[in-house]
């Protein structure tokens, strides 16, 4: 009897989350992709494998070589801390919704220093006035 293995790797592919599952079997690679829409909870992904499974259209197989080593738990922690530093917090929405934030902190700025530049200016040419009508009073 040979060995099936699965895999499912879900991710963010704008503007929904997909899935897609590998599963490989004889040496051959057969895939299925799934749209779940919103961010889908571990319960939720759990429930859809055990009710749907057995229910998805995988491609026709193509022949791969199938790694028989096994991993250093230390290396792939490792590994694993690593693509956290570098992916930053929360998901994906959540990175375009701070850098919204911080284009629109930006944009106050500029248009508030925009503003006092021009109050500042309307007060010099007040000031301005006044002396001039001070001067010609004389």
């Amino acid at each position: 009897m040979d060995k099936v293995l699965g895999r499912l790797t879900v991710f963010f592919e704008e503007p929904f989350w997909v899935g897609v599952f590998e599963r490989i079997s004889e040496g051959e690679l057969s895939v299925c992709k799934v749209t779940f829409g919103t961010e889908p909870k571990d319960y939720e992904i759990y429930d859809f494998v055990l009710k749907n499974y057995y229910q998805l259209r995988f491609s026709p197989a193509v022949a791969t070589d199938v790694k028989e080593a096994g991993r250093n738990p230390k290396r792939v922690q490792r590994e694993v801390h690593k693509q956290l530093q570098n992916t930053g917090i929360g998901t994906k929405s959540q990175r375009a919704l701070q850098l919204q934030q911080e284009q629109l902190k930006t944009k106050r700025k500029t248009v508030s220093r925009e503003q006092r530049e021009a109050e500042k200016q309307w007060r010099f040419e007040l000031k301005q006035q006044k002396r001039k009508e001070k001067h010609r009073g004389r």
